[in-house]
């Protein structure tokens, strides 16, 4: 899934006005890129519309750091394709 993390880490340094090098997967959300809840909100919906797929509201605060992003999204990517394939 490294398209997961290279799309992620596009996407969350698109939104928090950063080069992508900037954007580690350990980097805290809040603390060390400055992402405010808007910003957090704005990953979602780019998350969604790019993977589509659902991030849940009470999902966001879990979210800390963009590797929790990251793996919130390759599950529910994981998700869509079994549902797809009836598993």
């Amino acid at each position: 899934m490294k398209d997961v993390v290279r799309e992620i880490v596009s996407i969350v340094a698109d939104v928090a006005g950063l080069d992508e090098e900037e954007v580690t997967l350990d980097a805290r959300l809040v603390d060390d890129l400055d992402i405010d809840s808007v910003k957090a909100i704005e990953i979602a919906v780019a998350v969604e519309k790019r993977f589509g797929v659902r991030v849940k509201d009470e999902d966001l605060p879990n979210l800390t750091t963009v590797g929790d992003i990251i793996n919130l999204t390759e599950t529910l990517v994981r998700e869509l394709e079994d549902e797809k394939v009836g598993v």
